[in-house]
């Protein structure tokens, strides 16, 4: 089974404005292999507010393939897979919307939200944003650079399975009641969590 942890930055507050991917695929209980890829958005309006996030200007896109073909490259890894996601809420609703724009069906995957994960295993820390996990594991990291927070998403989630002694972030969901999200040809279910 494919678990593959995945980040988009958007280059306004439209959804379907995806600027950049990061994925990070996690194999035998580590990253074994992290990509980015820069979107040219449809519409190329890029607000200052989401620039002073993740740096990346419409210069940065100009020769970037728009959404469809930046992520038919990946079509294959993404078939089946398990996705994860920090905050899935916000990055599979990009997904969709991208496709949505573009009229494109949606691939056949599961997700799973490492926020969401990391409230019911680490409920102490406070704040379950990924800059404060990754200082909780001892990560460093450029925050909000896509490649990077798909990489430190895959290594919390490996984290997460190491505490609670599972075999496989795959195991996380049984052990916290939590069922995983799908993207299907006819629309999508969220990734929701039992409260206890």
């Amino acid at each position: 089974m494919k678990t593959i942890a995945i980040d988009f930055e958007t280059a306004n507050e439209q959804r379907a404005s995806a600027c950049s991917v990061g994925l990070a695929w996690i194999e035998n209980g580590r990253v074994v292999r992290v990509e980015e890829r820069l979107i040219r958005p449809k519409s190329m309006r890029f607000s200052s507010f989401n620039i002073a996030i993740h740096g990346i200007r419409p210069e940065h896109v100009e020769d970037a393939g728009e959404f469809p073909e930046v992520m038919d490259e990946f079509a294959d890894d993404f078939r089946n897979a398990t996705m994860i996601a920090h905050n899935a809420a916000f990055d599979f609703s990009v997904w969709r919307a991208c496709l949505d724009q573009y009229r494109q069906g949606y691939p056949e995957l599961r997700y799973l939200c490492s926020v969401k994960m990391a409230q019911k295993v680490w409920p102490d820390l406070g704040s379950h944003k990924l800059n404060v996990l990754a200082a909780h594991l001892g990560l460093s990291f450029a925050h909000h650079n896509a490649a990077e927070d798909a990489a430190v998403c895959a290594e919390a989630a490996l984290s997460i399975a190491r505490s609670l002694k599972v075999d496989s972030v795959q195991d996380v969901p049984a052990r916290i009641g939590m069922k995983a999200g799908r993207l299907f040809a006819g629309g999508y279910e969220a990734c929701t969590c039992r409260r206890f």
